[in-house]
């Protein structure tokens, strides 16, 4: 009898997470490496957010909470969803997990039966696929290539419906590729979902508050309110608040699925920590002017990243709306060969490369759902990505 479970032969750790650690290893080692793989900001929470926390802290708020989430918190969250996205719902109707991926896990893991299939965009966030293979369900990937700037149209949808679908997983702006569906891209998906009462809308705005030049950030429920009630709209305050470490994430939809979700909850992490849920508290309730500064830092790095990359032999490299990557195809390189005579057959060799040569850690396309292709997050100072960028620059100019 094997020890280990047969489910871990259907998922894989986490590519991005790998390519992180592996840089640390390196930079320990006493190599000159620039990784460009982790997904947070490099600065630090706001002070008034760390302050909160201290006085959670000095007021014996330490104890076991409620299992999803502080009534505050609860209400804190409510208030968001109808002052940013026009929805309306109630405490019940709530839940808070520890970080958004908690949220996403718990909800698939509360609906997923074997055979239900989970239609995913890609390029997709690495943990998609394998949070639905957890629960035991069928990820259903359908790529939204460079042609329609990274982005699923109706008809891909409409196709890959079937009587299994459950779940249609939409995230906006997107990680890996940045890219954001306007108003009107989102209704012509949401008007095909109309026809197939069966599916669900597990929609992922994480990014919600890092959108750049005149785009408007808008959420399924809100475009279509007929959905309102078979879609789950989560958020956190890991990336827009700089608080990945904290680790809160929440999400609001049916009263019925948030029960459930709770119930996966109590009998796995229980509550998410007091002290964060109290700094996410004053994350959602303080002042929100710094948003907007950082996010005309993050347009500033975009646009650093997107002109030197389209400088580089081989790449083209959209422009993103949003999030903070850049998902650059690398066509061009494939076939050629390193000065070492390491031959590109794919991104994940051109990363391997791109390391080994440069020091410079990227995450390979393949991870995200969608080749040849690499992912840059530009979480990190202007000084640092360009170097990084002069190095890819140099290592594709100098394959042959």
């Amino acid at each position: 009898m094997a020890f280990l479970s047969d489910t871990l032969a259907r998922v894989k750790p986490s590519p991005t997470i790998a390519v992180t650690n592996k840089a640390r290893e390196l930079a320990a080692a006493g190599r000159d490496i620039i990784g460009l793989g982790a997904g947070e900001p490099d600065f630090d929470t706001p002070q008034n957010i760390k302050d909160a926390a201290k006085r959670a802290i000095d007021a014996g708020k330490t104890k076991y909470t409620a299992v999803d989430g502080i009534p505050e918190l609860k209400a804190a969250i409510c208030t968001k969803f109808l002052r940013e996205n026009g929805l309306t719902y109630t405490p019940a109707q709530v839940t808070v997990g520890t970080g958004g991926k908690q949220i996403l896990y718990n909800a698939l893991m509360a609906t997923l039966n074997p055979g239900d299939e989970v239609i995913i965009p890609a390029p997709y966030w690495v943990s998609y696929p394998d949070m639905v293979m957890l629960a035991g369900g069928t990820p259903v990937a359908v790529v939204a290539g460079i042609e329609t700037q990274f982005k699923l149209t109706p008809a891909q949808l409409e196709a890959a419906i079937t009587p299994r679908t459950k779940w249609f997983i939409f995230n906006s702006p997107s990680n890996p590729t940045g890219a954001g569906y306007t108003r009107d891209e989102l209704k012509a998906l949401t008007d095909v979902l109309m026809r197939h009462p069966h599916v669900w809308v597990m929609s992922d705005d994480m990014y919600e508050h890092l959108v750049f030049d005149d785009f408007k950030f808008c959420t399924p429920a809100e475009v279509e309110p007929g959905l309102y009630d078979r879609t789950l709209t989560c958020n956190g305050v890991s990336k827009a608040y700089a608080m990945t470490g904290w680790r809160i994430g929440y999400a609001a939809g049916p009263v019925a699925l948030i029960k459930a979700m709770g119930t996966i909850q109590s009998q796995s992490t229980s509550n998410p920590s007091s002290v964060a849920q109290y700094a996410a508290l004053e994350a959602l309730t303080g002042p929100q002017d710094f948003l907007a500064e950082n996010r005309a830092l993050f347009q500033r790095r975009r646009d650093l990243v997107v002109s030197m990359l389209n400088t580089a032999p081989g790449i083209t490299c959209p422009t993103p709306e949003g999030a903070f990557y850049v998902y650059p195809d690398i066509s061009g390189c494939i076939g050629k060969a390193t000065a070492s005579g390491k031959i590109i057959t794919n991104d994940e060799v051109f990363a391997e490369a791109l390391l080994e040569e440069t020091g410079v850690a990227v995450v390979f396309g393949a991870a995200f759902g969608l080749s040849p292709n690499f992912r840059v997050s530009y979480a990190t100072s202007d000084a640092v990505l360009a170097e990084a960028c002069t190095r890819i620059r140099n290592f594709c100019a100098g394959l042959l």
